[in-house]
């Protein structure tokens, strides 16, 4: 598995190298790669994975059995532990309270930030819409129990959900907040799921300490008719959620 993209060290980023791999090994239990309870591919094949020697593995597993991410026993290995997570639903219907339901006991999105922007050709395409033409960006942070569990960027079309942005801050809920504009129903068209290191504004938003991994995913909701309405990238944190595919 040597050379693969996700797997490429940056001897020059200024990062240690044995932190780099500490993450690089977080972002592989958090994409399944590592399974939970599972042991640990040896240290040899770790090191040929990611193209260090043994020492650098060994000082990277022991810092993540420190984090509590791994477990070491005698004579066995290095074993990945479990740790209890919500499981959020990606389907046809995805809704932010609806799919933590049963999992948590309070639930709500807060409005972060709005803005009125040109739209980049990604949000252009994945709203059917000109490049340039004016949307409004909603920032959201999902909150459960106290804890928040998401990060989203939204994006709807300007003229057609002028003030979404009052909505949202008044319902906490994009889902009631579409209803306000007669859309009653919608669905996901499409999801794009990755994994990827916090940035400095996950990292603050979501209460993360520097090299947690955030689970990202890009998506399409449209009205029953086939109509974009929203196009949004969505992050979890890896350690607190885990995303769960249905059949679109």
């Amino acid at each position: 598995m040597t050379g693969q993209a996700a797997d490429t060290i940056e001897r020059r980023s200024g990062v240690s190298l044995w932190r780099q791999i500490a993450d690089r090994i977080l972002q592989a239990i958090a994409i399944g790669d590592f399974a939970e309870n599972a042991a640990l591919p040896p240290e040899v094949a770790l090191a040929e994975r990611y193209g260090v020697n043994r020492h650098t593995v060994r000082s990277a597993i022991s810092a993540l059995v420190q984090e509590g991410v791994l477990r070491a026993e005698q004579g066995r290995g290095t074993f990945v532990l479990s740790r209890k997570r919500l499981s959020y639903p990606i389907g046809a219907r995805t809704r932010f309270s609806a799919g933590l339901q049963g999992q948590t006991s309070e639930r709500h999105i807060v409005l972060l930030a709005f803005s009125v922007e040109p739209a980049s050709q990604r949000v252009a395409e994945g709203l059917g819409l000109a490049r340039g033409a004016e949307v409004i960006r909603l920032e959201t942070r999902g909150e459960a129990d106290g804890r928040p569990v998401s990060r989203a960027a939204a994006w709807f079309e300007a003229k057609r959900f002028a003030g979404i942005d009052k909505a949202m801050a008044q319902t906490g809920s994009i889902t009631a907040s579409l209803a306000r504009f007669g859309i009653d129903d919608y669905l996901r068209q499409s999801t794009v799921l990755s994994a990827r290191h916090a940035d400095a504004a996950d990292l603050a938003d979501l209460d993360l300490q520097p090299g947690a991994i955030v689970l990202v995913t890009m998506a399409v909701n449209v009205t029953p008719d086939g109509q974009p309405i929203q196009f949004s990238e969505s992050r979890f944190p890896a350690e607190r959620v885990e995303l769960k595919l249905s059949a679109l």
